[in-house]
């Protein structure tokens, strides 16, 4: 059985990577961050792995799924 990966909330992912909210919603803009996940009408937050290769290699990292 895999492991299903699991979404992460706006605090969580603030308080790991120690990015400003600003910051974080300009590098999703850029397609330097990974994007939100909607998991409700209200809600989103991240996939963790995501967070997880962005932490290990911020500089080098592209979000796939990113409009260019």
């Amino acid at each position: 059985m895999s492991n299903p990966d699991k979404i992460i909330r706006l605090k969580t992912v603030l308080a790991r990577t120690g990015l400003s909210r600003s910051t974080m919603y300009r590098k999703i803009a850029e397609g330097t961050f990974p994007s939100q996940v909607k998991i409700s009408i209200h809600g989103a937050g991240w996939r963790e792995s995501a967070v997880d290769r962005w932490i290990v290699d911020p500089v080098t990292y592209r979000d796939e799924g990113a409009a260019q």
